[in-house]
């Protein structure tokens, strides 16, 4: 168990250097790497929200606009009252000064 520890402690430095270089998709997969590895990484689960977030905004529907609801992580067809309550737990998990991970 504690060679997984060291190991998903390994993946996690990993993911964390891939987002300072603005990879994002590859830190998304060391993060997962180290979530699997190790489920209780600490703060594994706010840098995966980052991740998610910044590949979703590469998403692009209709021309060249961003994919909203994808970087929400809703489906097209919710309603205000959910939409506005997603924005506001990503507003309160993605705030620099809540969450120090680049790309916050």
């Amino acid at each position: 168990m504690e060679c997984n520890k060291e190991e998903a402690f390994r993946a996690k430095q990993i993911a964390e250097n891939k987002m300072q270089s603005k990879d994002f998709l590859g830190a998304r997969k060391f993060a997962l790497k180290a979530q699997q590895l190790h489920p209780e990484t600490e703060n594994i689960s706010r840098l995966l929200s980052v991740c998610d977030v910044h590949c979703s905004a590469e998403n692009k529907t209709f021309g060249n606009e961003k994919d909203w609801y994808g970087i929400l992580q809703v489906e097209q067809t919710a309603d205000e009252a959910f939409i506005k309550k997603q924005y506001r737990k990503f507003a309160l998990l993605l705030h620099p000064d809540k969450n120090q991970f680049d790309g916050a």
